[in-house]
């Protein structure tokens, strides 16, 4: 039978893994010798061969020899081929049927969508947990098969597949823990709950950059459909009411979300955000990746508290009700004014006359000298300015730097200032 045309599995194995290009490296995991394989092999003396091959955008198009795959390729446990030009399902069981204890493999951004998966060539990733088929193309016909002939696959990544639907297995798939299914159209709920049909032990649902609008589903509906999930990306989705927050409650064991991007946030500020959504959400530890402590809690429920204290009682969320029941009702935090002072009233002292006077804080020393010219009688250079605080114990101070703004010696209405001439 003849090969395809194009690079081999085995070609570019040999290529990059020979001794020049991978010398070999002692120690435990680092790689491993093999000898020299029989006479007429294009393969160097011995091969340098980790545990982990990536094999990424070398023009893969066919297995080449079995043998030498499976004499090289015994311990090997993660293979990356994504981004070659694998079409055929059948070139690529070849391979895998060879690689007795892979568990991990990414065949990304191959076109295999140009072939059928038959379930006997399905049966040679019977070992693998780890499965990414992102920018594949794959069918939903094709995944039915793999999930069929897959019994341990713990996690599935199905990102840029062009999906706006999603097909039902017509067996469940009980071993898998994540779903990783971004960069797709899934616009309607009805699709996303057949995922928590196909795959009841749910652990992670990553659903982000779709552009699902609602979650149109009861209570009771959701934690039936994923009562293991513990944790959901819906980054960049379409979601645009609180109501479908809400509704993540319903998840029974859910306690890590992601919600960045989302149409409903857009008009919150940054510690809105966060904090109207911790409030809503109670069993969640994680938010958008950071964690969420106890303290950081208690505050955003007394902060949604106050946030919904002034809205018509129609307009009130149910999860206020509850959290007045938790800390009663609060009263409005005072409004404090942490502009600077622009100004101060201060009393000018010089020798026995005392005036009153309003200066400006933002002019410098040397300003204030020139404004008070007119009123002790004294020329700039031979003025001496002095700053008392009325609320501290110490005495007067010299305001020797004309060049050094008022505002920086924290002067307040009621502080003193005094002038004396410049002895000669």
């Amino acid at each position: 039978m003849d090969q395809p045309s194009g690079r081999s599995f085995m070609q570019v194995l040999c290529e990059k893994y020979s001794p020049e290009n991978f010398p070999y490296r002692r120690g435990p995991g680092m790689g491993v010798h093999v000898p020299a394989t029989p006479q007429g092999s294009p393969m160097k003396d011995r091969l340098n061969l980790p545990s982990v091959l990536v094999l990424n955008s070398c023009g893969i198009t066919c297995a080449g020899d079995e043998n030498e795959i499976a004499a090289f390729c015994a311990h090997v446990s993660e293979l990356d081929l994504s981004d070659n030009k694998l079409e055929d399902w059948h070139e690529v069981s070849k391979i895998v049927s060879n690689v007795p204890h892979l568990e991990f493999l990414n065949l990304s951004s191959n076109p295999l969508s140009l072939s059928v998966l038959e379930r006997r060539c399905a049966g040679s990733f019977a070992g693998v947990r780890k499965l990414v088929l992102n920018n594949s193309k794959a069918s939903w016909e094709t995944v039915h098969t793999i999930l069929q002939e897959l019994p341990d696959l713990e996690e599935l990544f199905l990102c840029l597949n062009d999906y706006e639907t999603v097909s039902c297995s017509p067996v469940c798939c009980q071993s898998l823990k994540l779903l990783h299914i971004t960069d797709n159209n899934l616009q309607d709920w009805t699709e996303i709950r057949k995922l928590g049909i196909m795959f009841p032990s749910l652990d992670t649902l990553i659903l982000a950059n779709n552009n699902l609008t609602t979650i149109e589903e009861s209570e009771d509906s959701l934690a039936r459909l994923f009562p293991n999930l513990r944790s959901i990306n819906l980054h960049k989705s379409g979601l645009h009411c609180w109501e479908d927050i809400d509704k993540l409650n319903s998840f029974p064991k859910l306690e890590e979300v992601k919600l960045l991007g989302i149409p409903l946030l857009q008009s919150y500020t940054t510690e809105e955000r966060r904090k109207l959504l911790i409030a809503r959400l109670p069993s969640i530890v994680k938010l958008n990746g950071s964690i969420v402590a106890d303290g950081e809690r208690e505050d955003s429920e007394r902060f949604f508290i106050r946030y919904y204290m002034e809205f018509p009682e129609e307009e009130v969320p149910f999860r206020y009700h509850e959290l007045v029941t938790k800390y009663g009702k609060l009263e409005p935090l005072a409004v404090v004014d942490l502009r600077p002072q622009s100004s101060a009233k201060v009393e000018v002292h010089f020798k026995d006359k005392v005036e009153e006077m309003s200066i400006r804080l933002d002019q410098t020393v040397a300003e204030l000298k020139k404004q008070l010219k007119t009123v002790v009688q004294l020329s700039t250079s031979n003025m001496l300015l002095f700053y008392l605080d009325h609320e501290t114990p110490f005495g007067p101070e010299e305001m020797k730097y004309n060049s050094r703004a008022l505002h920086s010696y924290g002067i307040r209405d009621g502080d003193k200032l005094y002038v004396e001439p410049r002895m000669k």
